[in-house]
């Protein structure tokens, strides 16, 4: 299962992703938004809690490969969430940093949500972004989610930005 973008393709994660997902999680500036960097225990962990989701639902974070070269520069793509409100459906994404300011972040969520609605029957999907987080809140307003609630997730105030199926369907139509 893989998801096109224009420039990247989203395609299942793997064992030999590790050493290029390492680099991501090592990455302190990028991962304070997890609450710090990932020991390799914990990236071997990402990488398998993934390949778990994608037996069990058919997505989940994926690598984020660019379509020219097929490197990996991050890791994105719809999750199955616990929130205040029960089970809900974000996508999420992480890039490398030498990779920001390039549109990747806000293309691999529009290829996500894209998928989403076309094959996941939601009637709405989230982002979960901590309130600091201005990059991937820029990214989540040019996609056209904005602000539902404010809540306490995983011992972080977080913001649930949201975007309807109607309104997704009225902007990328």
């Amino acid at each position: 299962m893989t998801i096109d973008t224009e420039r990247l393709i989203l395609r299942p994660l793997v064992p030999d992703d590790f050493d290029a997902l390492r680099l991501i999680h090592a990455d302190a500036e990028l991962m304070w938004v997890y609450g710090g960097v990932f020991d390799e225990q914990r990236t071997r962990e990402w990488i398998d809690r993934n390949r778990k989701r994608y037996a069990d639902h058919g997505f989940g974070l994926f690598a984020i490969t660019l379509r020219e070269t097929g490197e990996l520069i991050g890791s994105g793509g719809p999750v199955w969430q616990e929130t205040d409100r029960g089970t809900e459906l974000e996508v999420g994404y992480q890039v490398r940093r030498d990779q920001w300011k390039r549109g990747y972040a806000t293309e691999t969520a529009r290829g996500s949500m894209k998928y989403a609605f076309e094959n996941t029957g939601v009637t709405h999907v989230i982002s979960l972004i901590r309130p600091e987080n201005l990059a991937s809140r820029r990214v989540a307003e040019k996609n056209g989610l904005s602000i539902d609630r404010e809540i306490r997730w995983h011992d972080f105030q977080t913001l649930v930005y949201q975007i309807s199926r109607e309104k997704w369907l009225a902007i990328h139509g």
